[in-house]
């Protein structure tokens, strides 16, 4: 981290909690981009593929609750 967003750091610790959750909410949102033509059209292809996969029956899938038991064991 720069010196200054160091600085910046510790002087905004010092404000009030919502003050400190609204500048989080700005600088959050502040990420945000606007996707590029070409990679939605890349993830609404993706999307169509895989439900295409589900509806013809081609696709493999594991149970929520089996997912869900693994991320925990391998997150927790």
């Amino acid at each position: 981290m720069t010196e200054t967003a160091e600085r910046l750091k510790l002087e905004l610790s010092q404000l009030s909690i919502r003050d400190r959750a609204a500048l989080a909410a700005f600088l959050i949102q502040s990420l945000d981009e606007e996707p590029e033509d070409d990679v939605e059209a890349a993830w609404e292809e993706t999307l169509s593929r895989r439900m295409a996969e589900i509806e013809n029956g081609t696709a493999s899938g594991q149970p929520a609750d089996q997912v869900l038991t693994q991320l925990r064991e391998k997150y927790s």
